[in-house]
């Protein structure tokens, strides 16, 4: 199909504006994984249609420009309507006034397409395909192409934000005008991405860093932002060598939104492993005066939850260890470090997060003496599985509130009934301690199913001991809080009678 306007291939001077054929947004996505027409199911738009999404702020357009079984692509076009969008702006607006009406916002991807594509691909952005499951949980040969993306801090920024996570990256910088090659260049680049990444990444990928590059908002940032900047960075903002950057850029730089998303990501990151050090300016003098100092460096709960878990390990004497909910492999990581854990399983139930894990451990570059040590499967919580019995101690580090209350039982039968490890380390959320994270509403995590206070978690415990033979003792993680308690709790169950029948092998 036709694209009915012309793409931007770049951006006129503002000098030259009345010369400019000006056009609207356009995100292209491409795949070239057989048949490729299954894009459509995974973005579930269907490929011979074209679909408008209307926004506040103008109208979105999904077409395939091109599709079959080779190859195929998915345009988003966004028509803005530069007086619907001045209407949808408040006085307190940073571009209020003349630049309400005058700027690049209809011509430029931005916080705007981010927008209309977390709209427009809600159901993609979870994940979700029941109609090719497979394909939505895996990565895919992808590329995707933005001919004008406003990029404060130039191509360099765009290489450091989008590298990490996979993509190898084409960003070049749009000339002011490329007749004029004496003024420089436009603080606008064309970006091109390309990679294997899962679909649902992908989108989550652009639909956090396309505001962050433009370093600009066109909507009040409120605390639920916070909430959104979790929720799609699950997976990979944690880990991503400038969360900092990224969050403070997303939050319109509002310092208590900043210290709020830092310490959650802190809390749920299992792939931070440094402390979340303070940011480093991207630009000399980019600091406003009057602004607060960068928040002060702090340990990640995720590294002081794992510390525990390890310690908690040593404690008993564990010799094999089974990590049960072991996700992308953080603790599997530093129970390989240490010789004196002879025997690892590792078991989850997302087949994306293990194959994260196998990635993360190198598995394919890993000592056949170290990879004899662990066996990585995939497996579900509730259900009888040979392959966790007898262990020294299994491990469910913030597993058991992704499990739906009425399950929980099964899982207590499996883990405590069936595999019966000599030991068993819990940890969980402690919800008394969340009013510590200013702006949370709900849940620390958008997947959690509940989260217990320190005398639930306690009533938990001891009745799942007593059903099965068990004894359990708790002990805080993280700093406690002398009103509220520690954010983490742990339970150290121990099967009774266990000195007279020995550790297992």
């Amino acid at each position: 199909m036709p694209i009915s306007r012309p793409i931007p291939g770049f951006i006129r001077s503002p000098g030259r504006a009345r010369c400019a054929r000006l056009s609207p947004v356009l995100l292209t996505i491409s795949t070239t994984a057989r048949p490729a027409t299954d894009l459509g199911f995974l973005l579930h738009k269907h490929p011979d249609r074209v679909q408008e999404f209307g926004q506040s702020f103008g109208t979105a357009q999904v077409f395939y420009p091109e599709a079959d079984e080779e190859r195929c692509t998915a345009a988003l076009m966004l028509d803005v309507d530069p007086v619907r969008l001045a209407r949808t702006r408040g006085r307190t607006a940073p571009d209020f006034s003349l630049g309400q009406y005058v700027n690049d916002r209809p011509y430029a991807a931005s916080s705007l397409l981010a927008v209309a594509l977390g709209d427009v691909f809600r159901t993609a952005r979870a994940g979700r395909c029941a109609a090719r499951p497979e394909a939505a949980a895996n990565p895919l040969p992808l590329s995707i192409t933005l001919p004008a993306l406003p990029c404060r801090g130039g191509p360099d920024l765009a290489r450091r934000l989008f590298e990490p996570l996979g993509w190898q990256v084409q960003a070049q910088a749009v000339p002011l005008d490329p007749r004029f090659p004496e003024w420089g260049d436009s603080r606008y680049v064309r970006l091109a991405l390309h990679g294997e990444v899962r679909l649902a990444d992908a989108l989550n990928h652009l639909y956090v860093l396309l505001p962050v590059l433009d370093d600009a908002k066109h909507y009040w940032i409120a605390a639920d932002e916070v909430d959104k900047l979790i929720r799609a960075g699950e997976g990979w903002l944690a880990g991503h060598p400038d969360r900092e950057l990224i969050a403070r850029r997303y939050l319109g730089r509002r310092r208590a939104l900043q210290r709020t998303a830092l310490a959650r990501l802190a809390e749920l990151g299992d792939e931070v492993e440094e402390t979340l050090v303070p940011p480093v300016e991207e630009e000399a003098g980019s600091r406003p005066p009057d602004e607060e100092p960068d928040p002060q460096p702090v340990r990640p709960l995720s590294a002081l939850r794992r510390e525990a878990v390890l310690a908690a390990l040593t404690d008993v004497g564990a010799r094999s260890v089974a990590d049960l909910g072991c996700g992308s492999g953080a603790l599997v990581a530093d129970l390989l470090k240490r010789p004196e854990f002879g025997r690892i399983a590792a078991m989850d139930v997302s087949v994306h997060a293990l194959a994260v894990a196998r990635r993360r451990l190198g598995l394919d570059r890993m000592p056949d003496a170290q990879r004899g040590r662990l066996e990585l499967f995939q497996g579900a919580l509730t259900y009888k599985d040979d392959r966790i019995a007898g262990f020294d101690a299994a491990v469910l580090m913030e597993v058991i509130e992704h499990v739906d209350p009425p399950r929980l039982a099964a899982l207590e039968r499996v883990v405590l009934g069936l595999a019966r490890p000599a030991h068993l380390i819990v940890t969980t959320p402690n919800a008394e301690y969340n009013v510590r994270y200013e702006g949370l509403t709900g849940h620390r995590h958008p997947d959690h199913r509940f989260e217990w206070s320190r005398a639930e978690f306690a009533a938990w415990a001891h009745a799942a001991a007593e059903r099965y033979g068990y004894d359990v003792t708790f002990r805080p993680v993280g700093e406690p809080d002398p009103e509220v308690g520690p954010p983490t709790q742990m339970g150290i169950f121990a099967r009774a009678g266990r000195e007279q029948e020995g550790m297992g092998s």
